[in-house]
């Protein structure tokens, strides 16, 4: 897989990411059987022996089990945390938690600084190299953000922070404050999720030098070869006219769909890094196939214009 550099930082990684929702089998952790935990494991070193050198987790994944596994591992395979970039998030808050509490956001100062210390111990490790917060507070303080990072940088908790689902107003917003640079903003995007071509977040990344991260990038698995389980909004999703497209394309290069819908993100000049999402090896050895595809532009645009169901202005 090839190598990119994220953002205006000297971490380096492939060019697709491995992420750990689905990792740990279940939404919480009392639904974690001893079989869900070793496919967990089985999946974290596929991805790693297939030169997946970027893992994105939350503190929310599993209710902390993803991490709790993927901490396991790196125990367990010599020299693997020196070879790869760790990225987690935090701020997001489930229902009665704390108890009668509804489901919610918290940036506050505070609560960062004990959900990634929560992270650190879960995933076993002395520093996250990239810590995001995970969705927008309508209550948050960027000034008080900025002191979280600033006292996690300085401890040598973390290295490099960023954001997940802000707006580019929002992302603006917290730059303003943070003495260090943002170097990532994770959202969904994918042939079914057009709205950050046009809504300004690949724009500023590419005028910041952010990398943009691309969750769901298979549109929950329906341009690849089925869904397995998505989001209610996703149900929506264009996929009659893209998958002939994506099918025509993979036949031509005999590559997987799934293949040519990411490397469709790949393409794009803002430097889309895709999170594989799947815990089936046959799927994560697929994916990396995706960094042999190139695509033209006119291939490019014909699967935009049947991803917009319109043509073009």
């Amino acid at each position: 897989m090839r190598i990119i550099t994220l953002g205006n930082s000297p971490l380096q990684c492939g060019r697709l990411a491995y992420g750990s929702w689905r990792l740990a089998g279940a939404r919480h952790a009392g639904e974690m059987t001893a079989d869900l935990w070793a496919a967990g494991k089985r999946a974290v070193i596929t991805a790693y022996e297939s030169g997946y050198t970027l893992f994105d987790h939350a503190d929310i994944y599993g209710s902390g089990e993803a991490e709790k596994i993927f901490g396991e591992v790196l125990r367990e395979v010599p020299g693997m945390r020196g070879r790869i970039v760790i990225v987690s998030k935090g701020g997001v808050r489930r229902l009665d938690d704390p108890p009668g509490s509804p489901y919610h956001f918290n940036l506050s100062s505070g609560h960062l600084l004990r959900a990634c210390e929560g992270s650190l111990q879960r995933l076993g490790v002395e520093t996250i190299d990239l810590y995001l917060l995970h969705r927008a507070d309508w209550l948050m303080q960027p000034e008080d953000i900025a002191a979280a990072f600033t006292s996690l940088q300085q401890a040598g908790k973390v290295r490099y922070f960023g954001v997940s689902n802000f707006r580019p107003a929002q992302v603006a917003a917290l730059q303003a404050a943070c003495p260090m640079p943002l170097l990532i903003n994770q959202v969904e995007i994918s042939l079914g999720r057009l709205g950050p071509l046009d809504d300004g977040t690949l724009d500023q990344c590419l005028e910041r030098k952010m990398s943009p991260m691309a969750w769901s990038p298979l549109g929950g698995g329906q341009f690849a070869d089925g869904a397995r389980r998505l989001l209610k909004y996703q149900e929506g999703y264009r996929t009659q006219e893209v998958i002939p497209l994506l099918d025509e394309f993979a036949a031509q290069r005999g590559v997987s769909r799934s293949a040519v819908a990411l490397a469709w993100l790949l393409k794009h000049p803002a430097g889309i890094v895709p999170i594989v999402g799947s815990i089936n090896p046959d799927r994560i050895r697929d994916a990396v196939r995706a960094d042999e595809v190139e695509l033209s532009r006119e291939e490019w645009y014909r699967l935009l214009v049947a991803a917009r169901g319109e043509p073009l202005p």
